[in-house]
């Protein structure tokens, strides 16, 4: 959660648990949210890209973050995602923060592109109407575009900037990115490829937001307590699991793909159910019956 003005730890981007109709299955959301705290991460993303965010139909994303508050109560972080940001969204950011999130995290849009040159402005102009934090979300597989470091820069010490989730498989970039700006107060930075994390808290990242939290969201927050105690031979046992189970869904696979077999996975756990928004596609009954196999191999047993 908070450490004085600074976000930390583990915090999971949520699958989104959602019926045979593409409803909200409120009930699986909150099976799924008392065991990511069960489990002891500092906080949850809904409506990111392992979320299903830019498939979520827009009346349901508000009951989605508003019931996530409710239920998560003040015992962790949470954050909502804004997806494809279009004009007019500020009122909806702003409304999930009216029901209570902690922060929106914000990618550059997509459907009308920014260049580089020009993000430090539309973030700005975006931290200027918000009623509270946000967060840059810097995923340029997705968005086309990298957040440029000396963007950056400039919005540093906005009231409402809260810091960065950065998704770029880059490692000179968050190398650079954590010399420049980690010991900035006020600014948290998290990083979300799954293959830098470690590393990325060996150079000081605040946290990390892991895919994988939704399968093993104890093994997560004990990398990110083992970085904070210096234990790297802890450390390194609790990474080279994240890495065996994300491999599960991710190897081989593209991300949408991937975020199918995530979720078909998470059912396994007994969480919620496989259905996946379009133009995602739910697995087969012979892709679930591997994916089964696979899991019991991993010893990734039920609730």
């Amino acid at each position: 959660m908070k450490s004085g003005m600074t976000y930390q730890g583990a915090v999971v981007p949520m699958v989104t648990p959602i019926t045979s109709k593409g409803g909200l299955d409120e009930d699986a959301l909150d099976r799924l949210i008392e065991v990511l705290l069960a489990g002891g991460v500092e906080g949850l993303f809904v409506l990111g890209t392992t979320g299903e965010g830019a498939h979520v139909p827009r009346p349901l994303r508000k009951r989605l973050v508003s019931r996530t508050v409710n239920r998560v109560n003040q015992r962790a972080l949470v954050c909502a995602g804004m997806g494809d940001v279009q004009p007019g969204d500020i009122d909806l950011a702003n409304d999930f923060l009216r029901a209570g999130a902690d922060a929106v995290v914000v990618h550059p849009p997509i459907s009308r592109p920014v260049p580089a040159a020009g993000l430090g402005r539309w973030y700005r102009g975006l931290l200027d109407q918000l009623n509270g934090p946000l967060i840059l979300y810097n995923m340029p597989s997705i968005t086309g575009v990298s957040i440029p470091l000396d963007a950056i820069e400039s919005l540093i010490g906005h009231p409402n900037l809260a810091g960065i989730k950065d998704s770029e498989n880059d490692t000179r970039r968050l190398e650079e990115l954590l010399r420049r700006f980690g010991n900035r107060h006020g600014f948290s930075i998290f990083v979300g490829v799954g293959a830098l994390m470690e590393k990325g808290l060996k150079l000081g990242a605040h946290g990390i937001v892991p895919s994988v939290g939704n399968l093993i969201p104890d093994v997560c927050q004990d990398l990110c307590v083992s970085a904070r105690e210096g234990d790297w031979v802890r450390a390194a046992g609790h990474f080279s699991r994240m890495k065996a189970v994300a491999a599960l869904y991710q190897r081989g696979r593209t991300l949408n793909e991937s975020l199918s077999v995530l979720k078909a996975a998470v059912h396994f756990r007994g969480l919620c159910q496989p259905y996946v928004l379009p133009p995602l596609s739910t697995l087969s009954p012979a892709a679930m019956e591997k994916l089964r196999t696979q899991m019991s191999q991993l010893q990734l047993n039920g609730q």
